[in-house]
């Protein structure tokens, strides 16, 4: 079944002789044996000689007015054509995508920034109050905490065992 699927692959360059010798030599010995893939390389091959016999030889380039053509461009050139605008007119129409994800990015922005102005929050009036005293041992100290509007204080003794 493998054999079949890809011979039936290689028919066509089987017909223009592009195959290695092994390929075609498998190709070949393997359309002498299947009817069906026989079939479709009789059909590639009618369908290549009506495709040669369709085609005709173009007729030779009409190369007269070529150089009056180039000529007239550099004339033109000389004279001062008219430069193109610097920003082609309505370039946002001819990208909506680029138009909507800027649109989407400063919404964005103007939300972010208006709820950091409405809802910010509160900034504490009085910061903690932080003393530190010595005691009698010698490697300790004692650290108090006290917010100035509880009435409450931490007391932390460091250095002592």
């Amino acid at each position: 079944m493998l054999t079949h699927y890809r011979t039936r692959r290689r028919i066509g360059a089987w017909l223009d002789g592009a195959l290695d010798d092994r390929e075609a030599r498998s190709t070949a010995a393997h359309l002498s044996e299947c009817a069906r893939c026989q079939h479709e390389a009789d059909e590639l091959r009618r369908l290549r000689t009506l495709l040669r016999g369709a085609v005709s030889t173009p007729p030779a380039p009409d190369w007269t007015g070529f150089w009056a053509g180039v000529v007239r461009g550099i004339e033109a050139d000389r004279r001062g054509a008219p430069a193109p605008p610097a920003w082609p007119s309505r370039p946002l129409l001819r990208r909506p995508r680029l138009a909507f994800g800027g649109a989407l990015a400063a919404a964005v922005l103007v939300s972010l920034t208006l709820w950091q102005a409405l809802y910010s929050t509160p900034v504490p009036e009085a910061a903690v109050i932080v003393r530190s005293a010595r005691t009698e041992h010698p490697g300790g100290t004692v650290m108090v905490y006290a917010p100035p509007e509880q009435d409450m204080a931490v007391v932390w003794v460091f250095g002592l065992d």
